[in-house]
């Protein structure tokens, strides 16, 4: 017959190792699992040719001015508005439309639900195959820039993403 007497201490110290435990494993349970950052693209342009498109350190509007010399676009050097936009908690039908648009330049706006974004307008001064005002809008947070579109300012417009024929 073998006797193991416990002490009140080791009572506790198996104790406090156990919730110890316990609370690891629900924190790894219930951490959100990340997707990494997209901070390139290779992406194919209407006219056949292939870009690196970065999206980070964006931090003064010369970095915005490249980001957007990237797609082909020239405009005006001054942003038409700048305005601090916070993505809705629940999308509606057109922010879900809109975000579509985003996953398919492989970007995606849920993640940044109730979270306030930079957006900045600029003027194309380039855009062929159309006569009226064109538009740039890049959404940035932080230093990187994290959606945006590319639309005409008619009431029966249009509004795609930064390339015009997207193939990422």
């Amino acid at each position: 017959m073998f006797i193991y007497s416990l002490r009140a201490n080791t009572l506790k110290f198996f104790g406090v190792v156990g919730v110890a435990v316990i609370a690891l494993i629900t924190l790894i349970a219930f951490i959100p699992s990340y997707e990494p950052v997209v901070t390139s693209v290779e992406a194919t342009a209407s006219d056949g040719a292939t870009r690196e498109i970065s999206y980070d350190r964006i931090k003064t509007n010369e970095d915005r001015l490249s980001f957007i010399s990237q797609f082909g676009y020239e405009v005006d050097a001054t942003p038409i508005e700048e305005a601090e936009v916070t993505i809705p908690e629940e999308f509606d039908k057109v922010f879900t439309g809109y975000n579509e648009l985003q996953k398919k330049q492989g970007m995606d706006l849920e993640k940044y639900k109730r979270k306030k974004l930079m957006r900045y307008t600029y003027k194309i001064t380039n855009y062929d195959g159309y006569n009226g005002d064109v538009y740039i809008n890049i959404l940035v947070k932080g230093k990187r820039v994290v959606g945006g579109d590319v639309c005409s300012a008619d009431s029966k417009g249009f509004i795609h993403g930064f390339l015009r024929e997207t193939t990422l």
